[in-house]
């Protein structure tokens, strides 16, 4: 969807109705801007339609739209038009990578070197991280990961979808795919040999780290071990087919959280925080997660996001919103629950005669003594009633990892592998990702159905990284081309492949009391290896330079 702000001025205080992953830095960085107290700024973003980075930061329009209400006296709503898109609101970084193995005969690395240059607008300063997950992904006596910036005369990048580790891990990953054939070694058995007992660059255990199990499983589920390494030799339907693979890592990390749970006498729950749902189904993990201490199914919770009257809530980026609010929405249900028992105590209710507040548990909706059945309590809106009272509210709130000591002492990250069949057809240069088999270990899945989902759309994004999205730049002005989406290539629903998606739970309790992690970025991390070792694998032809174009396999086969 396009940036747009409505911007409202009262002649005291501003409201911003705006699309943004993040609506508490958002309000901060507005205060600032337009010179006023916090106080003096609310921003609402209830659902946002699309983010994948470009609505982390405010930008200009923002800006503009409430000066322009503040000065007018009127509401102001500015929408982007989507030439600005291309221009307005950041891009990803591109980037120049120069990667360098050295292994053993048996496939036993003994050094890895990663160098990388992106670009970055005159003005600003923005590290595209693809070095991310060089130093732990896999295990080697030598390493050596350096980068640098180069300023362009373009418009400034910003933290696309999957930022650093997504361009990283196609060059790492395409570099072991390069090894193994070298070798003469299957990829996955290559991988396999390489694996670390710990974070060598860090020097720290990791807190979960199930790869292996992603790669036997992945390749089990794919069908690997029928897979013919001879370039070209396998075909279907008069088709010849490719198979690649590769891993994928991407970060944990848990941001500050707080988050509010209010228990009503109407029978429902409420709960809430100033984070915002992208489309990710945050509205329905938090419910789940309040549901998880009252006992209570999400349709009797109410789920408050995106207004920052609301306890501030974590940024919607880097996949760190679900696992940095597990511990405020447990906190502060579990604190509902404390203060309804204090009411129960007080209140005087026969059920609960001689338990004492500190022995009352909250099961299925209804108070009851610890050791007894939930039937024989009261329904904790019964409980309300009696005590008068109309509702009660718990508060929540924790840290973030970076101030955890137990997390600092470990080494967080998801990781998983991705499994590509491609079809290709020279005689009508045809290439098509037909297939994809995708293991991630992301700590305990909150919600499959929403984390499943997070993962084909990540997928599919993908195979537009691979073989479609390139922006054409005009060298006079610095300004792209191709800033529409008739000229800019996207994935649609015909370019989607079946994808199976499948997860090894293993709860991360390092991270946080539910051992989730994220889910959003991991699964576009590595598709694009998975895919161009497939295109190798079916035309024999390396890609290094994405997207993978037609006429670079057609000059290659005529060459032959």
């Amino acid at each position: 969807e396009m940036h747009a702000t409505v911007a409202v001025y009262d002649g005291r205080a501003f409201t911003l109705y705006e699309s943004s992953q993040g609506i508490v830095n958002h309000r901060v960085a507005m205060a600032r801007m337009l010179d006023v107290p916090e106080d003096s700024v609310r921003v609402v973003t209830e659902h946002v339609g699309s983010g994948f980075g470009s609505k982390l930061w405010p930008w200009g329009h923002s800006l503009l739209a409430a000066a322009a209400a503040r000065d007018l006296g009127s509401p102001v709503k500015l929408v982007l038009s989507r030439r600005m898109m291309f221009h307005n609101v950041g891009h990803r970084s591109n980037t120049s990578q120069r990667v360098r193995l050295s292994a053993t005969r048996d496939g036993r690395l003994t050094s890895l070197r990663h160098d990388y240059l992106f670009h970055v607008a005159m003005d600003e300063y923005h590290k595209e991280n693809c070095g991310e997950a060089t130093g732990f992904l896999y295990s080697t006596p030598n390493l050596r990961a350096a980068y640098g910036s180069a300023r362009r005369n373009i418009a400034p990048t910003t933290s696309m979808r999957g930022p650093g580790a997504v361009p990283g891990l196609y060059a790492i990953e395409s570099a072991m795919d390069e090894l193994a054939i070298e070798l003469g070694m299957d990829p996955v058995e290559l991988r396999l040999r390489n694996e670390p007992e710990q974070d060598e660059a860090a020097g720290l255990p990791f807190s979960s780290r199930h790869l292996r199990e992603c790669l036997l499983q992945g390749a089990e589920r794919f069908g690997w071990a029928r897979r013919d390494p001879r370039v070209g030799s396998m075909r279907r339907d008069g088709l010849v087919l490719g198979w690649g693979m590769a891993a994928c890592s991407w970060m944990a990390v848990r941001l500050k959280a707080q988050a509010s749970v209010a228990l009503r006498a109407d029978g429902t729950a409420r709960v809430a925080s100033a984070t915002q749902d992208i489309g990710t189904g945050t509205y329905t993990v938090m419910a789940q997660m309040a549901g998880s201490v009252l006992g209570l199914p999400p349709d009797r919770i109410e789920v408050a996001l995106g207004d920052t009257a609301l306890p501030p809530g974590p940024t919607s980026g880097g996949s760190m919103a679900t696992g940095s609010l597990v511990p405020a929405v447990l906190a502060a249900a579990r604190e509902a629950v404390r203060q309804l028992a204090a009411c129960a105590a007080r209140a005087g209710l026969p059920q609960l005669a001689g338990v004492a507040a500190d022995d009352l548990r909250l099961t299925g909706g209804r108070l009851h003594g610890a050791g007894r059945p939930p039937s024989s309590g009261v329904p904790f809106q019964d409980v309300l009633r009696a005590a008068g009272i109309e509702r009660i509210e718990g508060h929540g709130q924790s840290e973030g990892s970076d101030a955890d000591p137990r997390a600092k002492r470990h080494s967080m990250h998801s990781f998983g592998a991705h499994f590509v069949e491609v079809t290709w057809e020279p005689a009508i240069a045809r290439l098509r990702v037909a297939r994809v088999v995708t293991v991630i270990d992301a700590g305990r899945i909150i919600n499959p159905r929403t984390g499943r989902n997070q993962i084909e759309g990540a997928v599919v994004m993908g195979v537009g990284m691979a073989l479609l999205e390139e922006t054409s730049y005009d060298s006079r002005q610095g300004a792209p081309v191709n800033n529409n989406l008739a000229d800019y290539m996207v994935a649609t629903h015909a370019d989607a492949p079946d994808i199976d998606v499948h997860f090894v739970e293993h709860p991360d309790t390092v991270l946080n009391e539910l051992g989730a992690r994220g889910i959003g970025e991991i699964g576009l991390a590595g598709v694009a290896a998975a895919i161009t070792s497939a295109v190798h694998h079916a035309t024999g032809v390396r890609v290094r330079d994405l997207p993978v174009k037609v006429e670079t396999l057609l000059q290659a086969q005529s060459a032959d």
